[in-house]
């Protein structure tokens, strides 16, 4: 292994990890692409098995020898492996590194919706499209639920967070390298659904929404799940534009639950219940 010790937060081998925003990473060789840093062993292990491809690791000195980091050192081949104490690591993060652990891997170039959906093109495919969510918490989250249920592939309309932020992808537990996603136009997201052959259901609150127990839901062959922004929902275009509306009945006059939790209940109702 190709192991450097650093011993300062200004070192400029770790520039990457400890100067660069979301944003300045997700640019970070345009227009080439750029570069995401994934967390803890899991989620670096699950970036590997989706053929993700690593450019260097910083790992904690304190965690170095463990066996968990041990063997997933062991997959990264010729990159520089840059080992730092424990203070210099929380400098970087702002917090106590668990895992003790990142990665910076080469971002992946996003494929075209068709091609992310041809691995649904069974007799029954549910996908997930999230439209506007912005916080990483929730979209890590609805991956998360969205692997564990049995959803094919999510869509993400411009304006979403982007999966491969870190806390994203540390709350789905590295499941964002293994559903397929990428990104759609915000414009005429119904539209572009029904081109790929899907029908949707917009979880939304309206007079006319079904439950998730329809059976006219049940029975589509294909059906994209909509889940809307945090604090405003699906857009008025979207619900007025898809082929269903749907709620999730509830008690105690609570109205609505937020899009992390609302993801996981619909897609248990429309797909979990099938495995």
């Amino acid at each position: 292994m190709n192991v450097v010790d650093i011993n300062s937060f200004d070192a400029s081998e770790i520039d990457v990890y400890a100067s660069l925003s979301e944003p300045q990473l997700r640019h970070y060789r345009d227009p080439e692409g750029g570069v995401f840093i994934a967390e803890s062993c899991k989620v670096i292990g699950r970036a590997l098995d989706g053929e993700m491809k690593p450019e260097s690791v910083l790992v904690d000195a304190r965690v170095f020898d463990k066996a968990e980091v041990t063997e997933v050192l062991s997959r990264m081949g010729p990159v520089p492996i840059y080992r730092a104490p424990s203070d210099v690591m929380e400098s970087i993060t702002g917090y106590h590194l668990t895992g003790g652990i990142l990665c910076c891997m080469t971002r992946p170039v996003m494929p075209a919706a068709s091609d992310v959906l041809k691995g649904a093109s069974g007799s029954r495919s549910r996908i997930a499209v999230l439209e506007n969510i912005v916080n990483p918490t929730n979209v890590g989250a609805v991956f998360r639920s969205a692997a564990a249920f049995n959803i094919d592939a999510v869509l993400l309309t411009e304006g979403t967070c982007d999966p491969l932020e870190r806390r994203a992808m540390r709350v789905s537990m590295g499941t964002v390298f293994q559903l397929p996603w990428t990104f759609i136009s915000r414009e005429d997201v119904c539209g572009t659904l029904r081109s790929l052959g899907y029908k949707s259901a917009a979880m939304c609150l309206a007079s006319d929404s079904i439950t998730l127990e329809s059976s006219e839901l049940k029975d589509e062959p294909r059906l994209a799940v909509l889940i809307g922004n945090e604090g405003n929902g699906l857009t008025d275009e979207t619900c007025a534009n898809a082929d269903y509306k749907v709620i999730i009945p509830m008690s105690h006059e609570v109205d609505s639950l937020n899009a992390a939790a609302a993801s996981a209940v619909a897609f248990w109702e429309l797909a979990g219940r099938k495995q």
